[in-house]
């Protein structure tokens, strides 16, 4: 199989099979469904419940669309995470959709990748959150090449996405828990979060200038999750790590080689902390 989609494989004669928003099931040549708002469809299969496993599946309430996205490993709720805080993504949703193809064989094969992702510009990511780069075997690189060929023809991506780094996804996890827009604190409080981080600053400094650290501090790690506060994710948060308002901000740190498909990620901190 991998030498027929290397060699000549276009992505053409692929479908897919979705459940409509109003319950029906339907299986459209590719080129046609890539019209389809996968972001609101419902999965088109359940993530298994395995005994004796650590991990079952999950709900993850999205900041980016304000509903809940159901994944089925760690992993791929650490590739959410990664995607709901992504300013170019607009719409997220897991399994919404299975492609199918025939292979020179006769046989018909299928495969559901585990998300789905809108940006902006109306484009779509499809992908899968290995925990490693062989999970899944052969079976899942075979998919892979036919998937890439296949999006390619509409102008969208396939990724087998990589887990970030773990001091850049316990960092993510953590301002996560901020996300609700119920932490950004009462009106007003957001400007004067952009003045004391106008420039510089240590996270804790610049929270005990606006008022009283524990009613600020939650404001703080939400303005760093949506991106009006920027901060280094390549180290741990800590009280003295240097924070400024997103004006203020550098190019090429990790939170854009964080941005999945496309989308930028948001900028890191840049300068020193004013001695």
């Amino acid at each position: 199989m991998e030498q027929q989609v290397v060699n000549g494989w276009n992505g053409a004669g692929v479908e897919a099979a979705f459940t409509t928003a109003a319950g029906q099931m339907t299986q459209l040549p590719w080129d046609q469904a890539a019209s389809v708002r996968f972001e609101d469809l419902a999965p088109v299969s359940a993530f298994p419940v395995v005994p004796g496993r650590r991990w079952g599946p999950g709900w993850w309430w999205s900041a980016t669309t304000g509903r809940h996205v159901v994944h089925g490993s760690a992993a791929m709720r650490t590739q959410l995470m990664v995607l709901d805080r992504n300013p170019d993504v607009t719409g997220l949703a897991a399994r919404p959709v299975r492609l199918l193809w025939r292979e020179a064989d006769g046989r018909v094969r299928s495969w559901v990748p585990q998300l789905f992702a809108r940006y902006a510009d109306g484009t779509g990511l499809l992908a899968d959150c290995p925990s490693t780069p062989t999970a899944g075997g052969d079976r899942a690189q075979r998919a892979r090449l036919v998937l890439e060929a296949a999006w390619a023809r509409v102008g969208w991506v396939y990724r087998r996405l990589e887990p970030p780094p773990a001091v850049v996804a316990a960092n993510l996890r953590w301002l996560a828990g901020y996300r609700h827009p119920r932490n950004q604190g009462p009106p007003g409080l957001r400007a004067a979060l952009a003045e004391a981080f106008a420039g510089p600053r240590s996270l804790a400094d610049g929270a005990a200038a606006v008022g009283e650290p524990l009613q600020v501090l939650p404001a703080v790690y939400h303005a760093l999750w949506c991106g009006h506060l920027t901060i280094s994710l390549d180290e741990p948060l800590h009280e003295e790590a240097l924070v400024c308002a997103d004006a203020e901000r550098g190019g090429g740190g990790v939170e854009e080689r964080l941005g999945a498909g496309g989308g930028r990620g948001r900028g890191e901190c840049s300068g020193r902390h004013p001695r």
